[in-house]
């Protein structure tokens, strides 16, 4: 789970209920939800074991639109992605990628500094909701 610049959130819930309050969260902030995958059902349909593993795909224009407007490279890791899953203990945990990473990942400086508050700020509070964490 040390991946860098990967933010992860012990969840109170199982993983479909994480799941599914993270997506109510986001529909509530108006956000648009582009996709959500369930590579464990992926896993299942080739016969392959996956304990569950959800991918949820979400943003607006109004949000990512400045930050490539500072740096287009950027678009590769938008729209913003989040990643509920089980681990081995049968924990839940949501995972996304830290603005600030994205934000040294593309040298994106002051020109995008107000947008990745906000974006912080965002993902903390759909984490807090989805996961139940303080």
């Amino acid at each position: 789970m040390a991946a860098v610049g990967l933010a992860n959130i012990r969840s109170a819930f199982g993983p479909k209920e994480t799941a599914d309050r993270l997506e109510a969260a986001i529909k509530a902030k108006g956000l648009t939800v582009f996709a959500r995958i369930d590579h464990a059902a992926g896993a299942a349909a080739v016969d392959l074991p996956l304990r569950p593993t959800e991918l949820l795909i979400f943003g607006n224009a109004k949000g990512g639109t400045p930050l490539m407007q500072a740096c287009q490279t950027i678009g590769i890791d938008l729209p913003l992605k989040a990643l509920v899953w089980q681990d081995a203990d049968g924990k839940t945990w949501l995972s996304y990628d830290d603005p600030a990473w994205l934000a040294q990942r593309h040298g994106i400086g002051d020109a995008g500094a107000a947008t990745l508050a906000t974006l912080t700020n965002l993902l903390a509070a759909l984490s807090k909701t989805a996961t139940n964490t303080p």
